[in-house]
């Protein structure tokens, strides 16, 4: 081949590498205008069905909370803060640092912690507690039944189920393995007699009978209302009274209503109705029409309004008004 037909062949060669990469840079550039043209629209259309109440602050960032017996409580880094549902304070306890997650079941506090469980009283008594069957266990997660508490463990990738004495009834697992990329996402609640756990790395929530046995899932991946979106997503999830499933995704936060068959009822907040960031909240209902939702040191409260759930329908519903109306 001749010296001048190769100096042709690599400007040929280049000039082709070059279109590419333009194209690339263009698309991209479109990809992130839409995102954001999406995004604004997104803002200034939403209309949350929830109206905001009250606010109430904690001494320093909230670790997780419960809301039960009128009283909420409060995890914080070395103690427990009181509240009653109006955000008055009622007293604190201290505890030891590294609570993963709480549950007040029968006048009980349970603390969840890397590989144990504590139980306090009311007054800031501890009660009784055990350690971690499993030197590898990181507990994340956890719920509790008549008879058992069953705890996300994500050292060893699957959920553990206690007897309420805190000997070890079984462990299972997803028979599609759960998909863990944020350990925070693995959360776990009962309704009645079946337990849903958050498989974020897979966008979507497991249902398992109280024996351990798989049940459905649902969930899909993608940005549009009723889907999960980005790397892991829900992060946190809740029951309702009335047996429904919130979620709570981070990103580009929002919470979102399911029932209990996994149909997608209706996007509750989104990033603009929850203040923006990008982290999850954690989120608490305390009968069927009152949202509490924690965000860093504070807790808000949101209650139904009536005369904004048309306009939520119309626009951040649309083909779901059924459900937005129940």
């Amino acid at each position: 081949m001749s010296k001048s037909l190769k100096i042709i062949l690599n400007i040929v060669v280049f000039l082709v590498i070059a279109g590419f990469g333009f194209f690339m840079i263009r698309s991209m550039s479109s990809d992130q205008r839409t995102a954001r043209l999406g995004e604004q629209q997104e803002v200034s259309t939403f209309v949350s069905p929830y109206k905001l109440v009250r606010n109430f602050e904690a001494e320093s960032n909230i670790i997780n909370f419960y809301v039960a017996e009128s009283l909420v409580f409060v995890v914080l880094y070395d103690k427990v803060s009181v509240f009653d549902l109006s955000g008055n304070h009622r007293n604190d306890f201290p505890i030891e640092s590294g609570v993963r997650d709480i549950a007040v079941v029968e006048n009980t506090i349970y603390l969840l912690y890397m590989a144990k469980i504590d139980q306090y009283s009311f007054t800031g008594q501890k009660i009784d507690g055990w350690e971690s069957h499993n030197p590898n266990s990181d507990y994340r997660a956890f719920t509790i039944t008549e008879n058992y508490i069953f705890v996300t463990d994500v050292g060893e990738r699957q959920v553990a189920q206690y007897r309420r004495d805190g000997s070890v009834a079984r462990f299972f697992r997803s028979p599609d393995r759960f998909i863990l990329p944020d350990p925070e996402a693995f959360d776990i609640i009962a309704i009645n007699d079946t337990i849903f756990v958050t498989n974020s790395g897979r966008h979507r929530i497991e249902s398992y009978t109280l024996d351990g046995e798989f049940i459905t899932y649902f969930g899909t991946p993608g940005a549009q209302a009723g889907g999960f979106a980005g790397c892991c997503n829900p992060i946190f999830i809740t029951e309702t009274p009335a047996g429904n499933i919130l979620t709570s995704e981070k990103g580009r936060p929002r919470i979102t209503s399911f029932g209990r068959d996994g149909s997608f009822r209706m996007v509750m907040f989104d990033t603009q109705a929850l203040g923006g960031g990008t982290h999850a909240r954690r989120i608490r209902v305390c009968e069927e029409n009152n949202i509490f939702i924690a965000n860093r040191n504070t807790i808000s409260v949101y209650t139904f309004d009536s005369t904004r759930v048309e306009r939520t329908c119309n626009r951040a519903c649309s083909g779901c008004r059924n459900a937005c109306r129940k």
